[in-house]
């Protein structure tokens, strides 16, 4: 009984002395320091992490810096996967082994000048018989060829994924789905028009 008392009041006075030599080292008081420093640094580069995205009318300016520097008028659709560009004379072809694209742009205004695009892939889509009507009938998917197309929106500019088709029935040559709204950062705000300035990039 008497040892462990003992035992348990040397015990105590180590911690006593090592709490003490604690307070006074400035190697502990530099530790701590640094380590407070970090925690804060943590917390004021979280709000970048974790960065809002920018916010978007329903419509807006997109020009294609690889097709004539057109400036075109989009539908932001958040219910569509991948962004889509009205294009006519749609003709694959080979070159040097790999797939490739010609085509017009498929706008009112479009002069007849000829694009040619290596193709990234070919993708299958569902369309709906009416674009802008909330309607559930949807025709056989078609095959489309997916090229990567320079976009410019406001002054941010993005290579996205872009499928040809001929939209000439819609009332926007460009459509820009989920994919491509991701690649901006956009969120999009159904109840707005036009908000972001005419490109510039």
């Amino acid at each position: 009984m008497f040892g462990l008392t003992d035992r348990s009041h040397a015990e105590h006075g180590n911690d006593h002395a090592y709490n003490g030599l604690k307070s006074r080292s400035p190697l502990f008081k530099e530790a701590h320091y640094v380590k407070s420093l970090l925690a804060l640094l943590s917390l004021v580069a979280l709000p970048v992490l974790a960065a809002e995205p920018t916010l978007y009318g329903r419509y807006e300016y997109i020009a294609l810096p690889e097709i004539g520097g057109e400036v075109l008028k989009a539908k932001m659709d958040t219910g569509a996967l991948t962004a889509s560009l009205s294009a006519k004379d749609i003709e694959t072809f080979t070159r040097d082994g790999d797939e490739w694209v010609r085509f017009r742009l498929g706008t009112k205004d479009a002069s007849n000048k000829v694009y040619e695009h290596k193709i990234a892939r070919i993708s299958k889509i569902k369309t709906r018989s009416e674009e802008d009507e909330d309607e559930k009938d949807e025709s056989a998917p078609t095959k489309r060829p997916v090229v990567d197309l320079e976009l410019c929106l406001g002054n941010v500019k993005r290579t996205v994924e872009v499928n040809l088709t001929d939209r000439s029935s819609f009332n926007y040559p460009l459509l820009i789905g989920a994919k491509a709204l991701r690649e901006f950062g956009a969120a999009v705000n159904p109840a707005r028009r036009f908000t972001a300035d005419k490109p510039d990039c």
